[in-house]
């Protein structure tokens, strides 16, 4: 088995397998029963996990209890609550730690009287913040507001969301955190993302190395004093789209930011574009001093971008994946807007990132009707041989384009496991999510469910803020992947700032890569399963009238009753669910 994303527990005489599945800064564990099913007095699993040179066990701990069982607003120990599922994300708080991870999971079994009882344990370690793939590239991911209950666990005590954020994008420049701890929330909150994006761009400072940078949202202060401190370093493109209500304002952060940058770059270095409709990338470069690194992906440089959103950063490095992004700035730079990019080398084909031994490659648009991607993705959804999960931006503001068909007649396929997150539409004509389930079923969770109140111990989460309509409404998963095949030598991800649509084919200046890797598709797996999770608890936490829904935990049945686990040998999508992610293969 590579250790590079996968290990399994070894332990012969547990009953159940472990395999765990390595993202970045997280991971997932999948439990099978290796004969036939469990006992009927089968309670769960408990979760416990050692950080790396630490000589004892915490608890993973479970909001769920038995009925009767009292839930301090700190959870249960699952050695008291085991975890009723056979697979759990987990994304421990200091992720960030050197070293390896050691996971130890016990089969718990409850006797007539109640008492629980401790069956054999499988444990196996791995290391979670390194590089995805050393010396070649790396996924990084914020934490997004998914993890939002264990943001009120950790820094509710220290402000309101609005204390560290400000509620709309405009005074993004001019906002200061009032929060009790705003450099420990921001880390926690923009996670390997911004560590990432802040390490290159301060990097790139000392070694005094050419940056150049393609930014759609751009007012984040410390981003911008970063670029400012790159001097003629720095050349930069700045979106300034819709001048009567978004980037190309006046008084708009984007506005102003260029400004700025012109007096310590000088204006020759910057440059205003919208491309046909948008210049959409979140995209950074740096070549020189021994650096040579690319960042394509979804994340903004705002604040939303770093410390609200689900959003992702793909981090590449080598040669040739700098030297095609500077040539591909240079195009985007003189272009008039997008009619001259359309009809060069740029907007042309797939350009390799020149990763040894990793078939990955990077397009730019817009594109000409001739080089267009999406059909190219709908055909690898179209092949997909055992799963598809995504995460996608702005799918319910698409009216037309082939990926919409291609995940529906996924969804229709007996064999392949579907699952993802994707904005819906609803009448009022604001997005709510779309939460699509292996079972070819739709939860539309609307905007006013995600600031709603969850049943005790869960705490309610905090808002979005704005964006949309000032209500909390804003995005908050901004992610644009799709994940084909996983668990097979043909996996594949598709992702960066292309929100899968026409305008992002023909009209809008993007980044599309696509990486043809194991070890990076199981990351973007895990993170798509987590959201995914985290939506499907808020639809089954909202009784039908809007009202908390408590959850409990199931006691040994019966005779003659099904068991909590019964529907994951009996229903065949929870069957599928179960061996695809336990399976080793």
């Amino acid at each position: 088995m590579d250790t590079d994303f996968r290990v399994a527990g070894t332990n012969e005489n547990a009953p159940f397998s472990l395999t765990i599945h390595r993202g970045d800064g997280m991971l997932l564990l999948a439990m099978d029963w290796k004969v036939g099913r469990p006992p009927a007095d089968f309670a769960g699993f408990a979760i416990q996990y050692r950080e790396p040179d630490k000589d004892f066990f915490k608890n993973v701990r479970n909001r769920i209890g038995f009925p009767g069982q009292v839930v301090p607003a700190s959870g249960i120990k699952t050695v008291d609550a085991p975890i009723q599922k056979f697979r759990w994300v987990h994304f421990p708080f200091n992720a960030d730690l050197e070293g390896k991870f050691r996971y130890r999971i016990t089969a718990m079994f409850m006797g007539p009287d109640g008492t629980l009882k401790e069956g054999e344990a499988q444990e196996a370690e791995l290391a979670l913040m390194r590089e995805t793939i050393p010396g070649k590239l790396n996924v990084a991911f914020t934490r997004g507001f998914v993890s939002s209950q264990a943001f009120v666990r950790n820094f509710a005590a220290g402000g309101p969301l609005i204390s560290l954020v400000p509620p709309f994008g405009d005074e993004g420049l001019e906002f200061v955190p009032t929060h009790a701890e705003p450099e420990r929330a921001y880390a926690w909150m923009g996670f390997e993302a911004r560590k990432e994006t802040l390490a290159l761009l301060d990097q790139a400072k000392d070694a005094g190395a050419e940056v150049r940078v393609i930014a759609y949202d751009m007012n984040l202060p410390e981003v911008l004093e970063r670029l400012e401190a790159l001097g003629t370093k720095l050349k930069i493109i700045i979106d300034d789209s819709a001048r009567t209500k978004g980037h190309g304002r006046p008084d708009s952060p984007e506005t102003k930011a260029a400004e700025r940058l012109k007096l310590t770059a000088g204006a020759s270095n910057v440059k205003r574009q919208h491309m046909s409709n948008l210049q959409h990338q979140k995209s950074i470069a740096v070549r020189g001093g021994g650096l040579e690194s690319v960042v394509y992906g979804s994340t903004n440089l705002s604040w939303r971008g770093l410390f609200v959103q689900s959003n992702n950063s793909f981090v590449v490095h080598g040669t040739k994946a700098v030297d095609d992004y500077f040539d591909a700035f240079e195009t985007y730079f003189t272009a008039k807007n997008g009619g001259a990019f359309r009809k060069s080398a740029s907007s042309a084909n797939w350009f390799d990132l020149g990763l040894e031994g990793i078939d990955a490659k990077v397009a730019f648009s817009p594109h000409n009707d001739e080089h267009g991607k999406l059909e190219e993705i709908a055909a690898d959804i179209d092949a997909a041989q055992s799963s598809v999960f995504f995460s996608l931006a702005f799918l319910g503001q698409m009216t037309k384009g082939p990926i919409g068909p291609a995940l529906g007649r996924a969804l229709e396929r007996p064999n392949v496991h579907v699952m993802g997150i994707a904005d819906g539409r609803i009448r009022e004509g604001n997005l709510g999510l779309d939460v699509l389930t292996p079972d070819n079923k739709r939860r539309l969770v609307r905007p006013e469910a995600l600031t709603r109140d969850v049943p005790p111990p869960f705490s309610t989460e905090p808002s979005g803020l704005s964006g949309i309509d000032g209500k909390g409404r804003g995005t908050r998963m901004h992610h644009k992947f799709v994940v084909v095949d996983f668990d097979r030598p043909t996996a594949c991800v598709y992702l960066g700032s292309y929100n899968f649509s026409e305008p992002a084919d023909d009209e809008n200046g993007e980044n599309l890569v696509v990486i043809r890797d194991r070890t990076v598709a199981t990351s973007y797996m895990i993170e798509a399963l987590r959201m995914y999770d985290h939506y499907i608890f808020r639809v089954a936490t909202s009784g039908s009238h809007g009202e908390p829904k408590p959850l409990e935990l199931k006691l040994p049945p019966e005779p003659g009753k099904a068991a909590w686990f019964d529907r994951d040998w009996t229903d065949p999508v929870r069957t599928r669910d179960r061996v695809l992610f336990s399976s080793t293969g």
